[in-house]
């Protein structure tokens, strides 16, 4: 499937792997997932679907329990197929440069528990080494701007300097968590990465 989009169809895979879903409560799921920022248009999550399901990994069908309106069609729920939950258990073993970039990694993070503990710490170090490089640019980009621009500029680069620092962090802790035994070790299956939260 083509690069473009591969985070939405990766995040359709994985929230149909569980139950089908109409598109309305789908596109709901989808943008708590894909965050806060993101608007997903029905425009984009449509032709996505009929991709999905023009491949085989999906299916959609007449919902039988849906109450049908006059003049308009029962609703259509769509479901995972047998191509596609192998599909997707495959695409969950990958660990590659994809994994960890910007786009894709929130998603991949977001089905960590579908991915064998080697492969969580191979893209979590890929993802922290990733920002590394980042963070040694924006703290080169932060000096040259010091020397020149105005304040706003500045206290932009300091923002950007700060979140990624803060993201290097949270991926060491990760890692060190994923190499201890991950969550299943501490007895832990909340999800929640703060230990400071966790009750004796």
């Amino acid at each position: 499937m083509a690069r473009r989009g591969a985070a939405l169809e990766l995040a359709i895979l994985g929230l149909l792997h569980d139950s089908p879903m109409h598109g309305y409560e789908l596109r709901k799921q989808l943008i708590a997932l894909l965050g806060w920022g993101r608007v997903l248009s029905y425009g984009t999550l449509y032709p996505c679907l009929k991709t999905l399901v023009r491949h085989g990994l999906i299916v959609a069908d007449d919902d039988p329990e849906a109450t049908a309106i006059r003049g308009r069609r029962n609703r259509i729920a769509y479901r995972l197929t047998a191509e596609g939950k192998e599909y997707f258990a495959q695409v969950m073993e990958e660990s590659g440069p994809a994994t960890w970039d910007d786009e894709n990694f929130g998603v991949r993070f977001a089905f960590f528990a579908r991915t064998d503990a080697s492969t969580r710490v191979r893209i979590l170090e890929g993802r922290r080494s990733r920002l590394q490089e980042r963070l040694e640019n924006v703290r080169d980009a932060s000096l040259r701007g010091r020397r020149g621009g105005d304040n706003y500029t500045r206290e932009l680069q300091r923002h950007g300097l700060e979140s990624v620092e803060r993201e290097v962090q949270w991926l060491t802790e990760l890692i060190d968590r994923e190499r201890a035994g991950g969550y299943a070790a501490t007895g832990d299956d909340t999800g929640d990465a703060d230990p400071s939260t966790q009750t004796a």
